[in-house]
């Protein structure tokens, strides 16, 4: 297997892909053209069909395809021409080989993300805690090996755990350094800013966006999942439940960034800032060791808005 992270301009290239993305467009000349994006476990490659001949053969989307092809370099990032395509026939590939997949332990993970409902002393959140993370069958099914984003950071099987335990435990952390911080309303808070997710994205190998994603979002579905959970808890105080959702509704920040509310307590001002620090720090780090560019300079990243630099000196 010929991993995308490892290509290099001027390899010819026979190998198996997903295709991610399939769009038929049309050239300056008013030739169509397909433009492609590729993926395995490491990553993804823009690529090029320029002549659409009887050695392009048919294939959708979320196809895994076998390629023949030449990897070039446009404006800055590698790109492949490719000559002749097929869908791979089953046997050919390892499915296992394009999702990409965090690096850590997930069941490690996942057992101590869990192990902090344990830690909860309020007899409300902790019930509340339990019935969407252990009752609820879908979301005790499908977070752990779910991704925290379609693209910006942790966009891999097992990334929606490994950030949603990373901004717990700095929401903890953060909970005994200040005062008038409820540690039981933070952590929990914590743990659920994200959970939606596992609605709003379908499952690998697509995480694409599903039709409630869409018109949703996991900010809206989140709070959702709250009402719904803490109706089945007998006299869950409402304010409390206002205040969980608060957070999960606020926890982007910003309006311009997808926050219906802006932070307005103590604990949803820690988890927004926990979430982002998070999320930003993974996409600097992501950049970092996917570049394949010389010199120090990785290059513009979208969600940090300013191109990035490695620390070596």
């Amino acid at each position: 297997m010929r991993y995308i992270n490892e290509l290099r301009e001027g390899e010819n290239l026979v190998e198996h892909y997903l295709c991610k993305s399939k769009q038929t467009l049309k050239s300056r000349a008013g030739k169509s053209y397909y433009s492609l994006k590729l993926q395995d476990k490491t990553g993804t490659i823009d690529a090029k069909v320029w002549d659409l001949n009887n050695d392009i053969k048919s294939f959708d989307e979320n196809d895994f395809i076998k390629i023949d092809g030449t990897v070039l370099i446009y404006n800055n990032e590698p790109q492949l021409n490719i000559r002749r395509i097929r869908k791979s026939d089953e046997g050919e590939y390892n499915p296992m080989d394009y999702i990409p997949s965090t690096e850590k332990n997930i069941d490690e993970m996942l057992k101590e993300l869990y192990g902090y409902i344990d830690s909860i002393n309020d007899k409300y959140i902790k019930k509340l805690l339990q019935e969407i993370f252990i009752n609820d069958e879908y979301v005790s099914k499908c977070f752990k090996t779910h991704s925290a984003a379609r693209t910006m950071h942790h966009s891999y099987l097992g990334g929606l755990v490994e950030h949603t335990l990373s901004v717990t435990q700095i929401c903890d952390f953060m909970a005994g350094r200040y005062k008038n911080v409820n540690r039981d309303l933070l952590v929990a808070t914590a743990m659920l800013h994200d959970v939606a997710k596992v609605k709003e994205l379908s499952q690998f190998p697509m995480n694409e966006y599903t039709d409630d994603g869409q018109l949703l979002g996991h900010i809206v579905m989140g709070s959702e999942m709250v009402h719904e959970a803490a109706s089945k808890i007998e006299d869950f105080p409402k304010t409390l439940e206002s205040l969980i959702k608060h957070s999960i509704l606020a926890h982007h920040g910003e309006y311009e960034f997808g926050s219906p509310e802006l932070p307005k307590t103590i604990e949803a001002f820690i988890l927004h800032c926990a979430d982002n620090m998070d999320a930003k720090t993974k996409a600097i780090e992501e950049a970092i060791e996917g570049n394949s560019t010389q010199g120090n300079w990785v290059g513009y990243q979208r969600i940090m808005q300013r191109n990035i630099r490695n620390s070596e000196y």
